[in-house]
């Protein structure tokens, strides 16, 4: 008996043209104005420097723009409105060159390359530092924000790993040079070529490959439309399907989403919810995901980052029942379909359109990773039954509605059991959630920002409920105790960043409030969750077990959004 044909279609979605054209040209580095665009990160203005001693030995003294006039292109101001108003100040400052950097981690390195796009539009030539273990990263987001001509000073190795005398010395002999060899393109005048034609890419519904199960999924796996699992075959039929549980139009645009810069449209939604496993019912609460990730303040653009941190869909409302969502024992386990392959969609979604790959380009710089998260279902009769608000009411949703939210999560605790009087719980959660944060709370201090969510045992929030405790009282004393030691942090903060990282050094920045150094004690506790509104409590879990579990955030990165799902008629009549 023959083996089943299927034609499937293209997973991907149509790219954003970037072109970047025009002539660059500079006399001579002396006499010029230099701008240095820094990240904050990885000993950037260490380098800068020799190359302005190098420069002066060479008896090429240039003006300095130093990067305090632009602002942090890097997360601890608002990265958008720092590349908003660089033409502005480019102009302000005459300033015929810059140096953008430094790239060397996961999240920097797009950054350095989006600040250099930024200047290269405003028609300024642009040099980008990066170490050589992001080269790759770097010259892919480049391909893709059209600065591919962009010079490239490669720092070779770790920079946090090498001592000051290496580092000097890798700076004086690879990365100095490598600059000057730049500028010496840039007075021998070069012109930026129109973008060539771009490639040809097929039409949504054009069929890409015809095969049997196995042709489809080697044709797949050879352009890296799949997960490394087995994909089902996207045929129009199956994507059809999936268009009937929406309004909206296939090719309407959701956004524009990053590093690929590719245009997120709701065929692209309804293919790879078909290639992850998902049934049509799903759609809905497919596009809120979409809708979340590609909004610019969720920072998708940061994903690739090296800590690795992996999207947590939760799904909370009357939906969760529908549509046969686990939410009580081994909720977060791969094993029932509506968990597991939504969680799946997201990770599809983000290799397929947004383009976070491990190879080739290295995109994704995840230094370990791990897989994807099933999506998390909120208990909501439990929840209710408890005297609280599920996670939708929490956020200014009604009871009514379903809301999908996404949020990054780079630690996940273990198995906090708890017992007894709710302060005897509330000293178990704080210990846990401090262990989870751990060194890594410099960055909830640093940016200002960060999210925790504690999944909760049913019967531990009825316990809590039955002695008066509500959400509020136990995110407040969260964010009162959840504490941990300045030392760990700073020795954390300095051997991530690249760069020397003290408290005091931030509060005399004006980087973080004055309390942060009110003590030179090193074993201080400081606290790493601002107030009560960066704790979520979502009740879900085995009814009869006391466990709960603790999500953290990646700072400023995937912060939680919320999208209420939309329910067509066809939805409607599915779930009765």
């Amino acid at each position: 008996m023959s083996e089943p044909i299927f034609e499937a279609v293209w997973p991907e979605a149509p790219a954003v043209e970037n072109t970047i054209a025009g002539m660059r040209k500079l006399d001579s580095v002396a006499g010029s104005h230099i701008a240095f665009i820094w990240d904050d990160l990885f000993r950037g203005q260490d380098i800068f420097d020799e190359f302005q001693a190098e420069a002066e030995r060479r008896g090429q003294t240039f003006t300095t723009i130093p990067w305090e006039v632009f602002g942090d292109i890097h997360g601890h101001t608002d990265e958008h409105e720092v590349l908003a108003r660089m033409p502005k100040l480019l102009a302000e400052y005459n300033v015929d060159a810059a140096i953008v950097g430094v790239g060397a981690c996961g999240s920097c390195t797009p950054a350095v390359m989006r600040a250099a796009e930024a200047v290269e539009a405003a028609g300024v030539p642009t040099f980008a530092l990066v170490a050589s273990g992001f080269m790759r990263q770097a010259k892919s987001i480049g391909r893709s924000l059209g600065i591919e001509h962009t010079w490239i000073a490669e720092y070779p190795g770790v920079i946090p790993n090498d001592t000051d005398e290496v580092f000097l010395q890798k700076t004086r002999d690879v990365v100095v040079p490598s600059l000057f060899e730049g500028f010496d393109r840039l007075t021998a005048g070069f012109r930026i070529d129109d973008a060539a034609a771009p490639v040809a890419e097929p039409a949504p519904r054009d069929i890409v490959v015809s095969g049997t199960l196995d042709e489809v999924q080697d044709f797949f796996d050879e352009r890296l439309w799949s997960d490394g699992l087995p994909v089902v075959p996207p045929t129009l039929e199956r994507v059809d399907r999936f268009m009937e549980f929406t309004d909206r139009k296939a090719d309407e645009v959701i956004g524009v989403i990053l590093p690929a810069s590719r245009e997120a449209t709701v065929w692209s939604v309804a293919v790879n919810g078909v290639m992850a496993g998902c049934k049509p019912e799903y759609m809905p609460i497919l596009l809120g995901i979409v809708e979340v990730i590609t909004d610019p303040n969720w920072r998708i653009e940061d994903a690739g980052c090296t800590p690795g941190w992996e999207p947590l869909v939760v799904v909370s409302g009357p939906l969760v029942k529908a549509l046969d969502f686990n939410y009580q024992g081994g909720m977060m386990r791969v094993g029932r379909r509506a968990n597991t392959s939504i969680g799946r969609f997201v990770r599809m979604y983000m290799r397929n359109v947004a383009g976070l790959l491990t190879e080739p380009g290295d995109t994704d710089k995840a230094a370990i990773g791990r897989t994807f998260n099933v999506a998390l279902a909120e208990n909501d009769d439990l929840t209710i039954a408890a005297g609280w608000n599920p996670d939708r009411v929490d956020a200014g949703f009604s009871l009514t509605d379903t809301v999908v939210s996404v949020q990054s999560v780079v630690g996940i605790s273990g198995p906090a059991y708890t017992g007894g009087t709710p302060e005897d719980q509330l000293e178990v959660l704080t210990r846990f959630a401090k262990d989870t944060i751990g060194g890594w709370g410099f960055t909830h201090i640093l940016f200002h920002a960060s999210s925790t969510l504690l999944l909760m045992s049913p019967s531990v929030a009825a316990s809590f409920a039955q002695e008066g405790y509500s959400k509020s009282d136990i995110r407040k004393y969260l964010a009162n105790n959840v504490k941990v030691e300045a030392d760990l942090m700073e020795k954390f903060g300095t051997m991530t960043r690249g760069n020397p990282y003290t408290f005091k050094e931030m509060v005399d920045a004006g980087r973080i409030p004055e309390h942060f150094a009110e003590s030179d004690d090193p074993s201080r506790l400081l606290p790493v969750i601002a107030d009560e509104h960066e704790v979520r409590i979502v009740v879900a879990g085995d009814p009869g077990r006391n466990q709960n579990r603790f999500y953290a955030n990646n700072h400023a990165q995937g912060l939680p959004q919320y999208r209420r799902v939309e329910v067509n008629a066809a939805l409607a009549e599915l779930i009765g």
